[in-house]
This record gives C-alpha cells, structure tokens and sequence, in this order.
C-alpha cells in the first residue's frame, strides 16, 4: 500500500488509523450486517453513531450545555447566509472583519440581507498578509453581531487572539482551525466549520450555537436554513450526512485517544514552527505573512525564481510530497499540515526543499 503525505488545503488528509477503522467497518459494523452508508439515520444503529459523535466532539472541544451542536450539509458557504438569516433578528446591520478570501465571501452573501460594516479590512495591494491589531477595532453596538474568519486558509493568515465584542455575538468560521488546539468556546455565539480539514470528509458541517440565539430568523428564511429546526430534530430535519458524521465521529475518538487539543496543540505548534523556522532560514524560499499573523494551519510560500515551482512540484511528487500548488489566487506553493498531518511529514517536506535549494539555488 502506497500513502503520500498529502498537504492539500481540502479536502485534507485523514488519520491513517481512522481511515483503518473505517474500512475494518465498511461491509458490517459492529456485527449490524451493513455498512454505515447502508443505515437509516433514524435506526438505532445509526443514532447510537450521531449520540457518540456529539459526545465526543463536547468533550474534545468542552463544549458548554448552552451550545446546540448541529451535523449539517452545505459547508460553510451556506453558514454564509445561515450567519445573517438567523442571527439579524430585527436588526438591520452587521459588523465583519474583511482579511481574505474567504471572508471576502461571507460579506458579499451577507450584503443580500443586511448593512455590512466592515470594521477592518487588512488588504493591501491585492494581498492579505496580516490581520488587525488586538483592540484596535471598534465595533458597532448595535450591531446583530460581529464576524470573522479566525484562519484564512488561502492566504495563511491567522488570528493570534479571539475579538472582545462585548454583548454583541461573535461569529468565527473556523473551517480551517477547529480542533487544532483548546478554545473558549464560551466566548463565541456562533462557531461554523466545513468538515474537510480537520473534521472529516467533505459534505459534513458543523454549527456549535449558543441557545439563545436560535429561533428568531428573518422572515421568508427557508425551513433548511432556520438552525432552530435543526436543533428541535437533533440535525435530522432531512436525512443528513450519515458517512461523514460517522467518519467525523472516528476523528474524535482519534483525537482523545491522542491526548485531546492541548496534546494536538503541542504537535501542531511544532510542525508550523519547524516549517516556517526553514523558510526563514532561506534566501531561496519566502513566506509573505507577518511573522505574528502565520497560520498554524496553512502555510504559504514562494520560490524565489518562479520558473522553478512545476519542478518543485514534480519533483516533490516524486518523493510522496502531494498537493503543494499554492492557491491560483495567490500562486506559489501551500503547505497545508492539519491534525493528520504527522510531524514526519513535515520533516520530509523540510529535507526535500533543502535538497532541491542546494540543487537550483
């Protein structure tokens, strides 16, 4: 069997030893003579999978009992709308955060149902590179909420703090950092992540909001979008996506069997550490972040003769280095190095661009 380190921004490598439980279970899980695609998601097979997978996922993220946690389809471009449906009530503005691609996105879905007041935007010529400085922002207290996206995965930037929004909600796409390390989550009226990065396969998402929250959305807001019903129905409104709560359900157990977020903070710290401690060590390889906005998650750079990234990323290939085009939005290359992502995959991605500097230098 052949496996590659895979750095792809998502969908993302997933652990080894879950994918190994997975296809252990695949024709019959736990003796039930079928496969988990195969179950009605109201069977107690099934809800006896969704119950553990929730339970978990509190433990892991001690999530407080105040929080509904919703298994969703759609990925996060759907909270886009689901943000401002849900939590305007009454209100006709919200406040964002503007600093990079993905964010750039929640505010134009957001523009079809409110005011948006972008209360920083760090875009300079084109390029994202850093984000605000802790309390240099001032939010509008009448705002419904305040949004943000804590990691951009394109640009590599990333939020060393959590915003203080006082009364008013804090709302965080976390597609790209969830479960990389402890978080408050009290702090948070709304947490939304696509699963395909550090959760499980795409298709799945996942909504952890504060109780207070549900129940008052916007008039005309369409049942599947109302998180509420969701909530009444413990995420069964529809039939949802039954394989990737299963397979998110396995991450979670892999997770504390790994020691939980504080083990995994530990490891990722030091991956992104070693990573980035390389480039800046080259005058051959650059990272364009600012040094106290690097992503742990995402790490971007370039080369610097451009000619030579389709011989990187063939010879990387070569060597079971997967997935390093950078974005086309933003070109170059893109390490992507989420919980899956071993530590000696990065260390192999480390000797391969030392080796191939020495060689085109």
């Amino acid at each position: 069997m052949r496996r590659v380190y895979n750095f792809s921004a998502g969908p993302a490598a997933l652990p080894q030893a879950v994918l190994e439980k997975a296809q252990a279970e695949m024709l019959d899980w736990h003796d039930a003579g079928m496969s988990v695609m195969e179950m009605s998601h109201r069977g107690k097979e099934f809800m006896s999978i969704a119950a553990q997978a929730e339970a978990d996922l509190r433990e892991v993220l001690a999530i407080p009992d105040n929080y509904k946690v919703l298994f969703l389809q759609g990925g996060a471009s759907s909270q886009f709308a689901m943000v401002p449906l849900n939590l305007l009530r009454g209100k006709s503005s919200a406040d964002y955060y503007r600093t990079g691609s993905w964010s750039k996105k929640a505010i134009a879905e957001a523009k079809r149902y409110c005011d948006v007041n972008i209360v920083a935007d760090t875009e300079v010529d084109g390029k994202f590179t850093s984000v605000p400085e802790k309390g240099s922002v001032t939010f509008n207290p009448d705002a419904a909420y305040v949004h943000y996206t804590p990691n951009e995965t394109i640009e590599g930037v990333e939020f060393p703090y959590i915003p203080d929004t006082g009364d008013v909600p804090l709302v965080a796409d976390m597609s790209s950092t969830i479960l990389s390390r402890p978080m408050d989550v009290s702090k948070f009226g709304v947490i939304y992540a696509g699963a395909q990065k550090n959760i499980g396969p795409a298709g799945l998402t996942i909504v952890i909001v504060r109780e207070d929250l549900l129940g008052d959305v916007k008039e005309g807001t369409p049942a599947m979008f109302d998180w509420a019903i969701h909530a009444k129905n413990d995420s069964m409104y529809n039939t949802p996506p039954t394989y990737g709560w299963y397979l998110a359900g396995l991450v979670f157990q892999w997770l504390k069997e790994k020691g939980g977020l504080s083990a995994m903070a530990e490891i990722n710290q030091r991956k992104a550490e070693k990573l980035y401690a390389a480039i800046d060590a080259s005058n051959f390889y650059a990272n364009p972040v600012a040094p106290t906005c690097r992503s742990w998650m995402n790490v971007p750079f370039t080369l610097a003769n451009a000619e030579l990234d389709a011989a990187f990323l063939a010879e990387a290939k070569e060597h079971n280095l997967v997935t390093l085009k950078g974005h086309r939005s933003v070109g170059g290359m893109r390490a992507s190095i989420y919980n899956a992502m071993p530590e000696a995959g990065v260390d192999a991605l480390i000797a391969f661009m030392t080796d191939f500097e020495k060689r085109n230098a």
